[in-house]
């Protein structure tokens, strides 16, 4: 089968090629996936697990990728609960060959049903951004109805879904990020947007809960914006700055079907959008690691 490799740590994406691996083999409780699409984390490149495996053991090449959508072409010993043919999303582990290939291993308690109306480009958007917004807003940050939280990066992959799902739940949303990102933060329900490069971060108030996906000065300056009893989500590593009378949560998104198949609901009924930048094909995808927005590799047409 044709799939992306890494070979060279200090290369970066320049070290990304497409080449020739052997087929997958499928363990107990895995599923073979078929990949029609596939979505990539461009800091992944820096993980430990794309190079170890979960014993700390040198796995290149490795595939890169955690984000798949296609169609179960084989069923390992003991796996329930999927079909052979059907189609499904969800995130493959982060210690094993991704989706950057025509086929990828996946255990199947990380995959959840895909409804046929929904695209395979779109689904492949959704597992680590859709799980990482609602994890940081609810599960982490105990967000309620009435409360207000500020979200860094409100266009982005992430920020996107939480303004969303925030603004579904009743909290009041402060965005920020670019001035070109104004009017998609708007658009997606934020009431207050912050340029970043030409307002006032402090201009923000306090909020109940912070979401911070930048890290550096921003994070750091954000500490203060988190009220008495308040919580700071801290996505891209831990804090080094911590609310004064509140909490600093730094996590790692958990693969959780039942949260898939909700947002993929949220999805058909048209209270949830996902935005996709460019779709490229899996030979381009080296190329990819280095252009803005989100990218979403198609590997196979149809399904």
């Amino acid at each position: 089968m044709q799939a992306i490799t890494a070979r060279d740590r200090a290369a970066g994406p320049a070290g990304l090629s497409l080449t020739e691996e052997p087929y997958p083999h499928a363990a107990e409780n895995d599923v073979i996936v078929r990949v029609h699409a596939a979505g990539f984390t461009r800091g992944e490149l820096d993980w430990p697990g794309t190079w170890s495996d979960r014993a700390g053991r040198d796995r290149t090449p490795s595939v890169p990728g955690h984000e798949v959508s296609g169609t179960v072409a084989e069923l390992g010993y003991g796996t329930t609960g999927l079909t052979l043919g059907q189609r499904v999303f969800g995130l493959t582990d982060w210690t094993r060959n991704g989706s950057l290939a025509e086929y990828v291993a996946v255990e199947a308690r990380n995959l959840a049903p895909l409804p046929a109306d929904i695209d395979h480009t779109v689904a492949a958007a959704l597992p680590i951004s859709g799980l990482t917004a609602w994890q940081a807003l609810f599960d982490h940050g105990r967000l309620a109805a009435g409360q207000t939280v500020l979200i860094h990066g409100a266009a982005g992959g992430v920020g996107s879904l939480a303004v969303q799902l925030a603004r579904e739940a009743g909290a009041r949303v402060i965005g920020t990020g670019r001035a070109e990102s104004r009017d998609t933060a708007l658009g997606l329900g934020v009431d207050v947007f912050l340029d970043l490069q030409a307002d006032r971060l402090e201009d923000a108030g306090q909020a109940d809960l912070v979401i911070d996906v930048i890290g550096g000065d921003i994070g750091a300056r954000s500490a203060a914006l988190v009220r008495p009893g308040g919580t700071l989500i801290a996505l891209p590593s831990p804090p080094a700055v911590h609310p004064q009378e509140g909490r600093a949560i730094f996590f790692v998104v958990e693969p959780d079907r039942a949260r898939l198949a909700d947002l993929a609901g949220r999805l058909r009924e048209g209270r949830l959008r996902v935005l996709v930048g460019a779709v490229r094909p899996l030979a381009e995808a080296p190329a990819a690691f280095t252009s803005r927005g989100k990218t979403i590799i198609r590997v196979t047409e149809g399904g």
